[in-house]
């Protein structure tokens, strides 16, 4: 299917690795210019090589800059261009119990998780607006449904960007403008790789039982059963952006793998 997304500029923030990679990657296959970003200048351009060797005919090009900030969101804005596509992919997480959570870090993921997307959005919004088209990705979690008791802060940080998300749509009633979130479930990650093979080599079992048993314990009201694949996420991503979504405006649409149990 061509999602008719050739010719249009993308941005996608924390795309050297993982769901924001493979997000970069895809919109690049469908002729996006696709801008990648990370914190390390190292990282950005090594995956824009690696995107121009895995789609050879790809127009990427990378700008280093921690969206965290303010500044760092200025300094990307000014090096980005304007752009037709924003997806809000960056983003942090850590296990902590909540009673370890103090002031600093409810700041450090409400900064790093909303405000980088609320910055870049408040910059980009009033252009689409009167280009009249765009499109603006949240890329939130089923943790901003199912808000985990070992991240807390995490949670919050993922259901904000829901109703930020939804918020900004009521704003782009007419005018050719869409704001939707995607919510991936648990996702076959490079970090996810790395944390279940060193559990995995610590008890002394094969990664598949280590997987095997995160499910049963931790997510098992998934139907797919297995990690999802970044790839699988970015399909989803990748058609929100294509102007062949027109009607999906204020949504959360979930690339969960069925692990929210609900019918809405």
């Amino acid at each position: 299917m061509d999602l008719e997304l050739s010719g249009k500029r993308a941005l996608v923030t924390g795309s050297t690795a993982g769901i924001g990679y493979a997000i970069a990657r895809r919109l690049a296959a469908e002729g996006a210019e696709v801008v990648v970003n990370g914190r390390d200048a190292g990282r950005v351009e090594a995956a824009c090589t690696r995107v121009r060797t895995e789609v050879p005919q790809a127009w990427v090009r990378g700008v280093a800059a921690d969206v965290s900030t303010a500044a760092g969101v200025a300094g990307l804005l000014e090096h980005c261009g304007e752009v037709d596509v924003l997806v809000n992919n960056f983003g942090i997480f850590e296990p902590r119990a909540f009673e370890d959570i103090g002031d600093a870090d409810w700041l450090r993921f409400f900064e790093a998780n909303v405000m980088s997307g609320v910055r870049l959005a408040r910059h980009c919004l009033p252009r689409m607006k009167v280009r009249g088209w765009g499109r603006i990705v949240f890329i939130s979690s089923e943790s901003g449904l199912n808000p985990p008791g070992d991240m807390v802060h995490y949670g919050m940080s993922k259901s904000a960007q829901l109703s930020v998300s939804r918020g900004m749509a009521e704003t782009c009633c007419g005018t050719g403008v869409t704001v939707n979130a995607v919510l991936p479930g648990p996702t076959r990650t490079e970090g996810v790789i790395e944390f279940f093979g060193r559990l995995a080599a610590e008890q002394g079992v094969a990664v598949e039982t280590v997987e095997r048993e995160f499910f049963n314990r931790d997510r098992p009201s998934s139907l797919l059963r297995r990690f999802i694949e970044p790839a699988e996420v970015a399909n989803l991503v990748a058609y929100v952006c294509s102007p062949l979504s027109a009607a999906t405006n204020g949504a959360a649409l979930r690339a969960d793998g069925g692990v929210v149990r609900s019918i809405g």
